[in-house]
């Protein structure tokens, strides 16, 4: 790679408003994350009773997990959209408008009429709220992460992009925390105060979002007259290959996470290996390791490439996958605490460090919004209705069917891995460290 290519990337010092983007851009991944993450908890603690009642508990679960689903397979067309606007109309507006529509869905959550007042249009208007959220996560996070690559420093890209990817943990973690707290006040107040207090969240972060700067590899497509006018269009025909490899490196963490954590909290309950209050704690425990642990994985990146990370996390994920569910298997706290915060702060949050750097750089920076988004995107359809597919593998042939299907997906992440291109190996980080020593640093000056 050239000199020239690598100024695609950004300025070489980044901008004075690299951390105050990423900064930013997390806030809005915490946010996103909160909303969307804790449909999850929701949908394996307490939606198969509220919205999806029955003699048959594995039925309500299974018709619980489907709506879940939905939500992950909008995802792909809020990838389109927030690519496409991305592209054309810039980072920032993406941004603002993804998360005003999530706030808005979330919050009508927590207003939802259950199956015993309205029967069945309850789970109606619950699968309508959770498209209109699979829609605006959809668009999230390209425009998140670009706005944090794209202001940062050449040499530090995965510690920016890292932080926009260690939001998505913090938003877990206050998820988890809400629905610990609203535990205690049993009914339906359980699970309908952590969804409307997310609205506070989300002023805060549009306050924030509000101030943060367009990105200025967008600003320079645009001065210079290069903007696509169809990038969708563009990349499918120039990058397809990149975006297949990109779903196959997404799906082994995404997958994976909805196997060892979305379907694993559902799992121990209704096995009676933990009780949801210790399900919680532990998810708790894993996400604020979680937070460091992705930071620290990101930033790793910078120092030995994106690609050998994934390797090595892909290939440890696939041991783990039997281990994972024979440690949780014990009925031991200890054991499942550990089993969980292996699962998401190893096998998960380092996959997540190394993509936020890694896939914008795959991507011609005029298409960077479109093609990033629809590897990320895309690949949410298969975790969407994982834990539904889990559920009935556990049906048919036990924990065993669920601990191969996660070593599946972490064998579809390891061939991904192997199959894509270095974008920060040696040569990249050399022409970084010319570029850097030989470059005024205006930045801080």
């Amino acid at each position: 790679m050239s000199k020239d290519a690598l100024t695609m990337r950004g300025p070489v010092h980044g901008t004075k408003d690299a951390r105050r983007v990423a900064i930013g851009s997390g806030v809005g991944a915490v946010i996103e994350t909160y909303d969307f993450i804790g449909f999850g908890t929701a949908a394996a603690l307490y939606f198969g009773t509220a919205f999806f009642p029955g003699s048959d508990p594995v039925s309500g679960t299974l018709a619980s997990f489907a709506t879940l689903g939905v939500g992950f397979a909008a995802r792909p067309l809020g990838g389109i959209i927030g690519g496409h606007l991305g592209d054309k109309v810039g980072r920032k507006p993406v941004l603002v408008s993804s998360l005003i529509l999530m706030g808005l869905a979330t919050f009508a959550i927590g207003l939802l009429p259950t199956y015993a007042a309205v029967g069945l249009l309850a789970p109606a208007l619950l699968v309508f709220v959770r498209i209109v959220q699979g829609l605006a996560f959809g668009a999230e996070w390209g425009g998140a992460i670009l706005m944090s690559y794209e202001h940062a420093p050449w040499k530090t890209k995965g510690k920016y992009t890292g932080i926009v990817q260690a939001g998505f943990p913090v938003g877990l973690l206050l998820a988890n925390l809400t629905f610990l707290a609203s535990a205690g006040l049993g009914g339906e107040l359980a699970w309908r105060i952590p969804f409307l207090a997310s609205i506070v969240l989300v002023a805060v972060g549009l306050v924030i979002r509000s101030k943060v700067p367009e990105s200025p590899v967008f600003d320079e497509v645009k001065d210079s007259g290069t903007i696509v006018k169809a990038p969708i269009v563009e990349v499918l025909k120039t990058d397809w290959r990149n975006i297949v490899k990109g779903i196959g490196l997404r799906i082994a963490e995404t997958a994976g996470y909805a196997v060892s954590i979305t379907y694993m909290i559902s799992y121990l309950n209704s096995q009676h290996l933990a009780d949801k209050t210790q399900t919680l704690v532990a998810l708790c425990i894993a996400s604020a390791i979680g937070i460091f642990a992705t930071q620290a994985w990101a930033a790793l990146t910078d120092r030995i490439g994106r690609r050998p990370l994934y390797i090595w996390s892909t290939a440890f994920a696939a041991l783990f996958a039997i281990p994972m569910f024979l440690l949780v298997n014990t009925g031991l706290f200890i054991a499942i605490i550990l089993t969980i915060v292996i699962s998401y702060a190893v096998c998960q949050n380092s996959l997540a460090g190394a993509q936020g750097a890694w896939f914008p750089e795959l991507f011609q920076a005029k298409t960077r919004a479109s093609g990033a988004s629809l590897a990320y995107q895309i690949s949410a359809m298969v975790s969407g209705f994982t834990p539904f597919i889990t559920t009935l593998l556990f049906v048919s042939f036990g924990w065993m069917g669920p601990a191969l299907l996660f070593g599946a997906y972490a064998l579809i992440g390891l061939w991904a891995a192997i199959a894509t291109r270095e974008t920060w190996g040696k040569r990249e980080r050399q022409l970084a460290d010319e570029a850097t020593k030989s470059t005024p640093n205006t930045v801080n000056a």
